[in-house]
């Protein structure tokens, strides 16, 4: 079985290629926006793809191979703890396989929060509402999802339960839901035993209350209007807890929303798109046979 897995995905690999990307979209800054996150200046560069400061937010697209177009569409928030993000192994990367493999990819350079949760939060659901109202290429589009890594993991999460929303959001963009969510090694409860210190400290600041913690906690605020989701980590998750992902899965199933988590036996935290995770061709696999068995 397992070689079938490995066999498989190294077929996909083989599929992959120098996809470009097609499309930079800006999408609001600390002027437009709702909420302001009171940083300016450029963006720092934090090195390996990594960026901080970040004050505008953009999407980059990768437009499906017209070859294997599936229908799909996906919006990538990737990790760094709110603190940075990592842009090239939990975005880029990601992007240029899933278009080689026709799934239209959007990967979000999202505003850091800098204490105020709106902020992330109201560039991920606009840049749903962009692919959804304005992106060229919305007319093929039959499924639109998000996807997220580590905090990028909660962001996407926080997205498809509609924590804006529960927070009092009332603009119709609050209310938009992605058709699916794929999140990988996510933050996801604020419980103080079991969260990831550093995202909610970046959230949300050090002296949050719970109650307020609570609000923000994708598996407290997930009714049954959230998307079918898939998540993928590693046992041996010393950064993020395993608990995250599997608690959100207990949620989703409770409210009868379909769910599948797949606990791979190693690997730690962050590996994202690197060739030095020996399981990445499994989650390869994984993920384009969910994504299949999700297609419409």
């Amino acid at each position: 079985m397992l070689n079938r897995f490995i066999f498989a995905a190294l077929a996909s690999l083989c599929v992959m290629t120098t996809q470009a990307q097609d499309l930079t979209i800006k999408l609001w800054d600390n002027a437009t926006a709702p909420h302001s996150n009171g940083l300016s200046g450029a963006d720092k560069d934090e090195g390996e793809e990594r960026v901080s400061n970040t004050n505008v937010a953009e999407l980059f697209i990768y437009e499906a191979d017209p070859a294997k177009a599936t229908g799909q569409a996906v919006v990538i928030c990737p990790g760094g703890g709110y603190r940075l993000l990592a842009m090239g192994h939990e975005g880029h990367q990601y992007a240029e396989w899933m278009a080689a493999n026709g799934i239209t990819t959007a990967v979000l350079k999202y505003r850091l929060p800098n204490f105020t949760p709106q902020v992330p939060m109201e560039d991920a659901a606009e840049a749903l509402r962009y692919m959804r109202e304005e992106y060229r290429g919305k007319a093929s589009i039959k499924q639109l999802g998000i996807m997220g890594f580590s905090a990028g993991g909660h962001l996407a999460a926080s997205t498809a339960v509609g924590c804006l929303k529960a927070n009092g959001d009332t603009s119709a963009r609050a209310a938009l839901r992605p058709d699916f969510a794929v999140l990988f090694y996510p933050v996801i409860t604020g419980h103080p035993l079991q969260t990831h210190k550093g995202s909610y400290d970046y959230l949300l600041g050090r002296n949050r209350t719970q109650e307020l913690t609570d609000k923000w906690s994708p598996e407290l605020v997930a009714g049954k209007d959230a998307p079918q989701t898939l998540m993928i980590l590693s046992s041996d998750d010393a950064s993020v807890p395993p608990i995250n992902s599997t608690k959100f899965y207990n949620a989703l199933k409770e409210l009868g929303v379909p769910a599948s988590i797949n606990i791979l036996p190693s690997g730690g935290h962050g590996w994202g798109f690197r060739d030095s995770f020996k399981y990445k061709p499994i989650w390869q696999e994984i993920m384009l046979q969910w994504l299949e068995s999700i297609r419409k």
